[in-house]
């Protein structure tokens, strides 16, 4: 990752005007690195656990957009540092059983995430990025499917004759049209007008997302517009607090505004939006944006046994816990504390290691403030929205 590296991107999701597509999805677009921040708050962090790379986030420009045919269009944004890999939060079915079913669940479902990174796809890579991560200085990149979000800053400029071609080679996906008896349940996919967090919104706060993608009705004709504003506010928001108490927030719709000023009541629930921390938050099966549930009993009761493996030393031993045992438990400060903790040949120092590397796991998952659920400006919201006296609008005309 350095000042001037090409980047090579595509279009997570197609843009539309007057509700027809102009640029689908998958569009190769092309930038440039401009600059490298310091990453203060990922430095410190790392440093506690022995870690000294000089982390860096990267500021990024794009510049061209290349169309299907190969014709080259520039393109003028604004700069970007917003890049992380986003998913799709997903909402569950609703969850059934009491506390302790639900907290059974909660662990099955931690076992399996963590079973995922030794058995999901690319697992050969993330064992790399593991061992880069127990050394005291390593590389930094950008990582893949890392996404930003950017404004142009100068129109784009696109041919009749261009968006035509286009048109006809991405015709406008017309998608199903829903049963009879759910004829007016709407998904609608929505670009977050503001950034929301736990930490700062305020129940009752209105908020705004625009219709990123047209929505049809059963006969083909336009129900709702790209463009269109749906309106609701925040129904409940909860700061993250100390002892690892995450933030919780709930939000939904209740008003469409289409482009003609018409407006239309609606009921929207929130069942799915992009996160650039998929790992730490999830979706429930209310609309309900919470952190992940953390592992806060086996990593820490793990390390601490680890870190007592040196003192468990039969008479006539010596000073010294073993080579495995000194290894095992100063490893927890990476290459650093392994070196140190068998090369001294001393137990305590091993085992001390080892118990500060406990410490910092128990500080992280009871002591230190939770996490705040955050989203950022034009965040991709999926909504499954209910509209009451739906209206049926013409086909737009070019």
């Amino acid at each position: 990752m350095r000042v001037g590296q090409a980047i090579n991107a595509e279009l997570i999701y197609p843009i539309y005007v007057d509700s027809t597509e102009v640029l689908p999805a998958k569009t190769v677009v092309s930038g440039t690195v401009v600059g490298l921040h310091a990453n203060h708050s990922r430095r410190v962090s790392a440093r506690l656990r022995g870690d000294f790379t000089p982390f860096r986030t990267p500021v990024v420009r794009f510049t061209s957009v290349t169309l299907a045919d190969g014709t080259t269009v520039p393109l003028v944004t604004g700069v970007a540092t917003d890049g992380a890999p986003i998913y799709r939060l997903v909402a569950p079915p609703p969850r059934k059983g009491g506390f302790v079913h639900q907290q059974w669940d909660n662990g099955v479902q931690i076992l399996k995430d963590k079973l995922t990174i030794v058995t999901g796809p690319d697992k050969g890579d993330r064992l790399k990025q593991f061992l880069y991560t127990q050394l005291p200085y390593h590389p930094q990149r950008i990582e893949k499917k890392t996404a930003w979000t950017v404004e142009t800053s100068e129109p784009l400029s696109l041919s009749q004759t261009v968006v035509d071609t286009v048109a006809k080679a991405q015709p406008v996906a017309v998608p199903p049209a829903p049963p009879e008896t759910d004829s007016k349940t709407w998904i609608i996919q929505a670009y977050l007008g503001e950034a929301l967090s736990s930490a700062t919104s305020k129940s009752g706060e209105a908020i705004k997302a625009t219709v990123a993608e047209p929505i049809y009705n059963p006969d083909h004709t336009i129900a709702v517009p790209e463009g269109a504003t749906i309106v609701g506010a925040v129904t409940e928001a909860k700061p993250a607090r100390s002892f690892g108490r995450g933030g919780t927030l709930h939000f939904d719709f209740k008003k469409l505004i289409l482009p003609s000023g018409m407006t239309q009541n609606v009921q929207a629930s929130l069942t799915g939006a992009d996160s650039a921390a998929p790992d730490k938050l999830a979706l429930d099966s209310e609309g309900q944006v919470k952190p992940k549930p953390q592992d806060k009993l086996l990593v820490p009761f793990t390390l601490l046994v680890l870190a007592a493996r040196p003192l468990d030393v039969d008479k006539g031993e010596g000073g010294g816990g073993g080579f495995g045992k000194d290894a095992v438990a100063s490893n927890s400060l990476g290459v650093i504390g392994f070196i140190i903790g068998t090369a001294l040949q001393e137990r305590n120092v091993a085992a001390g290691i080892g118990y500060y590397g406990a410490a910092i796991s128990i500080y992280e998952r009871w002591i230190k403030r939770g996490r705040d659920v955050t989203f950022a400006r034009d965040t991709r919201l999926v909504l499954q929205t209910t509209p009451r006296n739906s209206t049926v609008l013409p086909s737009p005309k070019l």
